[in-house]
């Protein structure tokens, strides 16, 4: 799970790399706190967010940390870009639950990721990670073990 959501969000991020800011565009549509910031400022914490976190979700390194950013970063995403504007019943919103590059009303991946990134942001990355290795280098040893 860890490297699917690293792959998508280093994805993202690299497309933000090497793309143009289209951040500009949206930026009226931002929540609290980040339309108080200019669209390079989000655009640069977005890029960042993601393709750091990506690496720290496939190292397994401060995963809490970054699975937590990402799941921020995912909902401000929906919120702006994919949530559809305008919505009178349940039968409307549903139309939005689809993959599509469309933007608004494509929020079925974003959705997935945000319940992908829970286990991560609770439990932790797992036996396979850095993590792992750093709290079992500091854990106090048993001391019936070792008599």
């Amino acid at each position: 799970m860890r490297a699917i959501l690293a792959w998508e969000f280093f994805e993202a991020g690299r497309e933000k790399l090497h793309g143009d800011n289209w951040f500009a565009d949206i930026a009226d549509k931002f929540p609290l706190p980040f339309s108080l910031l200019s669209a390079n400022v989000n655009w640069t914490l977005a890029t960042w967010i993601e393709l750091l976190g990506a690496a720290a979700l496939l190292l397994g390194i401060g995963t809490r940390f970054a699975a937590i950013a990402l799941f921020v970063l995912t909902i401000v995403a929906i919120d702006t870009v994919h949530w559809p504007e305008q919505w009178s019943s349940f039968a409307e919103l549903w139309q939005g639950y689809a993959i599509t590059d469309d933007g608004f009303g494509n929020y079925k991946l974003p959705l997935l990721f945000l319940l992908m990134l829970l286990p991560l942001v609770f439990n932790g990355a797992g036996r396979f990670s850095v993590d792992h290795l750093v709290s079992n280098l500091y854990r106090p040893r048993d001391a019936t073990r070792a008599a």
